[in-house]
């Protein structure tokens, strides 16, 4: 038996396949390909748990098009390019970094693909599903959208897949998600992965998946042993942005994606870093499409240095050589802080994964992450100086010890315990006379006004009602 490394020649993938990978740079499957893939191309349902950056896209994609291959047409028209493998993901950038990927995959093949997600113009989405594709990814809401104008037909569709599965039917996706399948023949594989799995979210997809192999290359929820993880204690939260920036430049990143709770969090946070001297851009779910792809295409070109998200960006995003990330909050969920710092350390390569914490909350949800995670983390107090870049106060108005003059005029005020800083109302200016008087109107107007009132019909004179009126309306009782 040799003792060589697998290569994907090993698994017997189509020739334009492997040619597609090894133009990618691509040599040897990771642990997660390894065991997928074959699995996956024998027709088996499979839920596969790897940790993230292992590249778990290629262990379900590259099987899909070898399964695709034999039913590819050269045919323009779009009856020969039905749907028939469905990739459906929580996020839109997830969404779209798939297809990228897939159609890197299957460049050398006829197949063709299309990718469908909400927050841009449906206009585009529709003309491209109308021409044909056999693989669609996208996301569950704005599928079922393109499904109501009958924009694609889900009926043929092979082969189904649920990348972060988790996160789709934890958050809420479930009822689209069961409207998809119900659309879908019962004579399908189903897949599914993710980086973590609870036992609540093993239930719900066992209901729909065919007895799926379990496919584990690492202990549930396991952390990446080739990230470096530090947690630091700052004093107050107002410390935190601060605390950033000398993180930023301490260890001199070129690249850092820094993780926020809220949409209000991470933008105030990328304009403070702006303020600071740091290359920073925000990404959240108030971001347009068009500007989320455009911020994060920039990113990836090296053209801004710090990226303040939300979990937008905690899933399925591969940054190539990305060596940090920051937890400027910890995460609510702590399968997020897996997610999170899986940005970093991909591919086998080294990465850093810093977190702040103030205040018993986050040793709360500290607490939460070493459970799940089966990892005791030292807590290092970090001291910030208020003078660094990334702690500058605004600028504030004068107290009323700045004051003397204005205290000084109310000291024998009949209530001189509250002294008043307002200022005072400013002098009205002097009336003048011809804008101060009434109306006169002189006397070619008054005799104009008589000669039209002379000249025009007298009016027909309305005698009033001598019915009474209603007691309801503030009239008398009749007596």
């Amino acid at each position: 038996m040799s003792d060589s490394p697998l290569t994907f020649n090993d698994f017997g993938l189509a020739e334009p396949i492997v040619r597609a990978v090894t133009e990618l740079g691509y040599r040897e499957p990771t642990p997660i390909q390894e065991q997928a893939i074959p699995v996956v191309m024998s027709g088996k349902d499979v839920m596969g748990a790897a940790q993230t950056g292992t590249g778990k896209t290629a262990g379900f994609a590259l099987p899909i098009i070898h399964r695709l291959l034999p039913l590819a047409s050269s045919s323009t028209s779009p009856a020969r390019h039905p749907v028939r493998a469905l990739m459906l993901a929580p996020t839109r950038e997830l969404a779209d970094q798939i297809y990228q990927n897939v159609k890197e995959y299957a460049r050398h093949t006829p197949l063709r693909t299309a990718v469908v997600f909400g927050g841009v113009d449906m206009k585009p989405q529709t003309m491209a599903l109308r021409q044909g594709c056999e693989i669609l990814i996208a996301t569950p809401g704005r599928l079922l959208d393109h499904v109501e104008q009958k924009s694609t037909n889900l009926s043929q569709v092979q082969i189904l897949v649920l990348d972060e599965a988790d996160r789709m039917l934890d958050m809420g996706f479930l009822p689209d998600i069961q409207r998809i399948i119900n659309m879908l023949g019962k004579d399908r594989q189903s897949l599914m992965f993710s980086a973590t799995f609870s036992n609540e979210i093993r239930k719900l997809a066992e209901s729909f998946l065919d007895s799926p192999l379990l496919i584990e290359v690492a202990r549930r929820n396991a952390l990446a042993e080739n990230i470096t993880q530090t947690v630091y204690r700052v004093a107050s939260p107002e410390h935190k942005r601060a605390a950033v920036a000398k993180l930023v430049r301490d260890h001199a990143f070129a690249q850092v994606i820094v993780f926020s709770n809220t949409k209000i969090g991470a933008g105030r946070l990328a304009r403070q870093l702006e303020v600071d001297g740091l290359n920073a851009a925000a990404i959240h779910g108030d971001k347009s499409q068009q500007e989320r792809l455009k911020t994060l295409e920039d990113f990836k070109q090296g053209l801004i240095t710090v990226l303040v998200a939300t979990d937008v960006a905690a899933r399925g995003l591969d940054i190539a050589e990305l060596p940090a990330v920051i937890n400027y909050d910890l995460p609510y969920s702590p399968e997020d802080y897996v997610h999170r710092i899986g940005r970093t350390g991909r591919a086998g390569a080294s990465g850093m994964a810093l977190s702040l914490i103030t205040g018993s909350n986050d040793d709360r949800l500290l607490a939460d992450i070493e459970k799940l995670t089966k990892r005791k983390f030292a807590v290092e107090d970090m001291a910030v100086d208020a003078t660094l870049p990334g702690h500058r106060r605004e600028a504030r108005a004068p107290r009323d010890e700045d004051r003397p003059e204005r205290v000084e005029r109310y000291r024998d005020d009949t209530r001189p315990s509250r002294a008043r800083s307002f200022s005072p109302a400013p002098s009205r200016p002097a009336e003048d006379p011809f804008f101060s008087r009434p109306y006169e109107p002189s006397t070619e107007a008054l005799a104009e006004q008589a000669e039209s009132v002379q000249s025009k019909a007298p009016l027909p004179v309305v005698r009033r009602s001598t019915r009474p009126v209603p007691a309801l309306l503030g009239g008398f009782k009749r007596t």
